[in-house]
């Protein structure tokens, strides 16, 4: 590996970032309100625990273990600079500070509006998500099809309404999926369904697709919250997880939720968030973990079945009507 050698990122990767933080960001490290966990003086978004080393930067929807991970997403170091520093070969760099890799945040702006909607209409209906879905998603405003690309954007919104954030999915059906966020989104404010009446219950997606996915098996229902955590970080076997950005600004800003569904992915990483998140919420909250029933599967996958059954079981029924119609059938 050109600039330092396999024995050296090995070494590097042996340290967490609690203890680097407390041999080299001693003065930085303080204790937060949480037990056993710490922030930094320079930057409160940042969390870590004390035991796991298990860190989140909330206001960047990041987080990891290792001190090289941190050194490489917090504090902006390449992978070669963070193994040196870790190594002790270059004791005398110093890593930009919190405050001044925030300040150089891009500023959000979404991606310019088609006047129309058809292509990311047909898409959505190819994915198995019913019209009326689509058309309350896109009478909300927090749906629409972009220019010049004609990309999905799923938005997320503050509680004034303003847009923070979009979820970018391309509406080709063939080759690798295109899916990105648009530059400077915040986390925190993930794609919401809102429900047509006042609840207590909301149901979280690691995708704005599976949220409208859901939404559809369950017969077009607007019943509940349908919140988009746009990913989701999967803790180490025995690890507690970070609460997500998205969720936590969310419950912050509706006091009266008092259930929380899980309705990540059936997958090893999706599993392993569902059962820590409920670990983690449950003691505050009514939880369900509501994964998909096929494994390997997420709620667009369950839609697209979906979708893909009803049709065969039309041409089914088409070709069957038609031989009676000859007097052919047996």
């Amino acid at each position: 590996m050109p600039g330092v050698t396999k024995e050296q990122v090995a070494a590097a990767r042996r340290m967490t970032a609690i203890e680097f933080l407390r041999r080299y960001r001693a003065d930085d490290l303080v204790k937060s309100s949480a037990r056993g966990e710490y922030e930094l003086r320079s930057h409160d978004s940042f969390k870590i625990n004390g035991e796991s080393s298990l860190w989140h930067w909330k206001s960047r929807g990041i987080g990891g273990k290792s001190a090289l991970d941190y050194l490489m997403h917090v504090e902006g170091c390449s992978f070669v600079e963070a193994v040196r520093l870790l190594c002790d070969e270059r004791p005398s760099f110093i890593p930009q500070r919190h405050e001044e890799v925030e300040r150089k945040r891009p500023p959000f702006k979404l991606p310019e509006k088609s006047p129309t909607t058809t292509r990311v209409e047909a898409y959505l209906r190819c994915r198995g998500i019913s019209q009326p879905v689509i058309d309350h998603c896109l009478q909300a405003g927090i749906l629409y099809e972009s220019l010049p690309y004609h990309n999905c954007v799923f938005v997320g919104r503050d509680a004034e309404g303003v847009p923070k954030y979009a979820a970018l999915r391309g509406t080709y059906t063939y080759g690798k999926q295109f899916k990105a966020e648009s530059t400077g989104s915040d986390k925190r404010f993930g794609f919401c369904i809102e429900p047509s009446t006042e609840s207590k219950t909301v149901a979280v997606f690691e995708a704005a697709i599976d949220a409208m996915a859901e939404m559809t098996l369950a017969g077009d229902a607007t019943d509940k919250y349908r919140l988009s955590l746009g990913g989701i970080y999967a803790p180490e076997e025995g690890c507690d997880i970070h609460p997500p950005a998205a969720l936590e600004e969310f419950l912050r800003r509706h006091p009266q939720v008092d259930r929380i569904e899980f309705c990540l992915d059936n997958d090893p990483p999706g599993r392993a968030a569902a059962v820590a998140l409920a670990r983690l919420y449950g003691k505050r909250y009514q939880v369900a973990v509501r994964l998909p029933p096929i494994e390997g599967f997420d709620y667009g996958d369950l839609a697209q079945a979906a979708l893909e059954y009803r049709t065969k079981n039309k041409a089914k029924n088409c070709a069957r009507a038609q031989n009676k119609y000859k007097g052919n059938e047996r």
